[in-house]
């Protein structure tokens, strides 16, 4: 496999090489003024019964009749996605100035949320007996006598399907380093290359397959030939927009189904509470991903729920593991959170970012002072995608931000060797993320 050399002034992986203090937040269309609201119509909107409860339309649902055309597994890859690149420890709502939001991860696609600090800053992750891989215990994460997992980002242990790709990724980078001692990887050296390995596939995978399911193919090539017209950072000057953290990457919260199968034949049960984690792994509960991803060779997966601004009841009403004690209701509902925190980090209207970027924005009738960026994201995706990809504005948003961040990260396959492909085995005639979590 061709990677980089070793003399590279950075580090791949040495944490001193990564930037001191908390990274920055900032914004995609800083011309825009800020949406405003009441919170009390946020909270309405959001709560149960609101305009973002698919609960009441169960009823009148068909079986499948709001499947979407991609596989269920998606939605969650994009929530390790958001782990990896984002933790804001900010307070829900009120008392926050959004211009001193500090990001808590580097912006960067390098799997910090797996790796943390390595084998030497973060030992009680890997394997005493052999260091250069990950400790797997019985499918689930090494965990302290109190049952908190041991893991890069505690965030991944927050629901079972979150927690197994976490896991799948941790066995995944122990099978590169079989793979590489196979091939005559000096012992020194095998750790480094199967952490660089794992990460540039992983890379790849969002670029490759992960951005044109989501955002269209022609919007993912566009960006990746010729660069963001709204986010391009310089090298080493990253920076998360909040119209991406706060908006268009919660996108996904629209994804999530009512119900999901975890093997073949079993029953179907709603993501919380069924599949909160936070605790070890209990009989029953580990997940073929074949039931969510597509696999050659086994039957099809089940589909994403389409997006159309609604959330399944499971996000409208968290479980306090999810939440924490909260003094109001409505906080427990996912629609609420992400719509107060719109509001709260002072996101333009989605109209605004509409014009902004050059196309006729939607009309929603809900809405009539400006819709919030989130939300009409996700009915923009109804209205012109169908449900099964973002729009111009979410696309736009997302696509210039992930491909704009490997650009930024000097260490990154887009910067160092931009025409690298994946080295790993594949099924078929092209590397897919089922190949990289599903041996």
């Amino acid at each position: 496999m061709t990677l980089p050399t070793r003399d590279h002034c950075l580090s791949l992986v040495r944490a001193v090489d990564r930037p001191t203090g908390a990274a920055r937040y900032g914004r995609m269309f800083p011309g825009l003024q800020p949406l405003g609201g009441d919170p009390k119509l946020l909270m309405r909107a959001g709560d149960t019964g609101g305009i973002c409860d698919a609960a009441p339309l169960l009823d009148r649902l068909n079986p499948g009749s709001d499947d979407a055309a991609g596989a269920a597994g998606w939605p969650f890859f994009g929530q390790l996605i958001a782990h990896d690149i984002t933790a804001d420890r900010s307070p829900l709502a009120g008392g926050i100035d959004p211009e001193a939001l500090r990001n808590a991860r580097a912006p960067k696609l390098n799997l910090e949320m797996l790796y943390s600090d390595g084998p030497i800053g973060s030992p009680f992750l890997f394997d005493v007996r052999d260091p250069a891989k990950f400790l797997v215990v019985d499918g689930d994460v090494p965990r302290n006598p109190q049952g908190v997992a041991l893991i890069g980002d505690p965030r991944n242990d927050v629901h079972r399907f979150a927690l197994s790709l976490h896991v799948a990724l941790l066995n995944a980078h122990n099978r590169v380093v079989d793979w590489l001692r196979d091939g005559g990887a000096a012992e020194a050296d095998v750790y480094d290359r199967a952490r660089v390995t794992l990460t540039w596939h992983y890379q790849w995978i969002v670029v490759h397959d992960f951005l044109p399911r989501l955002v269209g193919a022609a919007l993912a090539e566009d960006v990746l030939a010729n660069g963001g017209r709204w986010f391009a950072p310089e090298p080493m000057r990253a920076y998360i927009p909040l119209e991406f953290a706060d908006a268009a990457f919660r996108y996904g919260h629209g994804q999530i189904r009512h119900t999901y199968r975890l093997t073949e034949g079993g029953p179907e049960v709603p993501l919380f509470p069924d599949l909160v984690g936070f605790g070890p792994l209990e009989p029953g509960r580990h997940i073929d991903l074949a039931q969510i991803f597509d696999v050659p060779g086994r039957p099809p997966a089940q589909r994403a729920k389409r997006l159309d601004g609604r959330l399944a009841s499971s996000l409208i009403g968290l479980p306090v593991q999810v939440t924490g004690a909260v003094d109001t209701g409505a906080y427990h509902s996912l629609a609420v959170r992400d719509l107060l925190r719109g509001e709260t980090t002072g996101l333009p209207s989605g109209e605004a970012v509409a014009r902004e970027i050059g196309v006729q924005p939607l009309v929603l009738e809900d809405w009539p002072h400006g819709v919030p960026l989130w939300f009409y994201i996700l009915k923009e995706s109804e209205v012109l995608g169908d449900g099964d990809r973002l729009g111009p504005v979410g696309g736009r948003i997302v696509a210039e931000v992930l491909t704009g961040l490997l650009r930024a990260d000097p260490a990154s396959y887009l910067s160092l060797e931009p025409g690298w492909a994946p080295v790993l085995p594949a099924r078929g005639d092209r590397f897919t993320l089922a190949d990289l979590l599903i041996p």
